[in-house]
This record gives structure tokens, sequence and C-alpha cells, in this order.
């Protein structure tokens, strides 16, 4: 199971998607890591509000994030571990264009939470399939 696991991991990150989702990965996780020390750890644990998502950016991360939220959970129920990284694959536009449209630490406190929490979500999604925090900075690793 964690070769299958393994091999599928370094597949997923020889591609251009898995390489510019693991670029985005390590932007939101730095991002997330300077404003917790702000906020606190657990600053961002709840899920972000709906209502409070005002570009079409977040509105399609937040789409994204849940569909790859379901996707990989049943991936992973199935130990298909190619399917999963397709499914993280698709967040790569979304989070492409996340970052490219939004102003995370906006001065409305409120949006700033509610971009966080998204991010904070895009972390847990992604760590719930492999640890991709140490694949940042040791390399492939499941």
């Amino acid at each position: 199971m964690i070769t299958r696991k393994v091999e599928a991991l370094d597949k997923f990150l020889a591609a251009d998607d898995g390489k510019n989702l693991l670029a985005g990965f390590r932007r939101a996780v730095n991002i997330l890591k300077i404003e917790e020390k702000k906020d606190g750890p657990n600053a961002y644990s709840h899920r972000h509000a709906p209502n409070l998502r005002i570009e079409h950016a977040e509105h399609k991360l937040a789409a994204a994030i849940a569909r790859a939220r379901e996707d990989t959970a049943s991936m992973l129920e199935k130990e298909d571990f190619a399917g999963a990284m397709r499914a993280l694959a698709r967040l790569r536009e979304p989070v492409d264009a996340f970052f490219e449209h939004v102003t995370v630490n906006a001065d409305n406190k409120d949006l700033r939470l509610n971009r966080l929490r998204l991010l904070a979500e895009l972390r847990r999604v992604m760590l719930g399939v492999a640890d991709f925090g140490k694949i940042a900075a040791e390399g492939p690793t499941a």
C-alpha cells in the first residue's frame, strides 16, 4: 500500500499540475504560519463563511476544495492513490487564480479571516492525502 501511494505521489509531483500545486501549497502554508503567529494556532480551524466570499476566485477555490475533500476521501477509502492525486490536481487552477486575484490580508478583518480559513481548508485537504509539508522540505514522502 505505501509503495503504491509513494509511486502515485512521485508521478503527481513530476507533472506540471503537481509541481505548481505544491508551490501553491507552500505559499498557502507560509501565509498561514505567519498569520497564525499573530492570531494563534487554532485561529483558522473553523470553516470559512460562504457569505464572505466576494471575489470569483474565492468561490472557485471553495468549490474546488469541497470537491477535492469528497473525491480524495472516496479515493483513499478505495486505496486509489493515483485517483486521489488526480483529485488534488484539479485544485491547481483555482489555487493559482486565488493567489493571482485575491488579497489574502485584506484591510477588512472579516474578509482576511475568511480567506485565511479558506487557505487552512486547502491545507487540511492536501495534508489528508499526503504530508506535503515534508515533501516541500525533503522531497516525496507519503
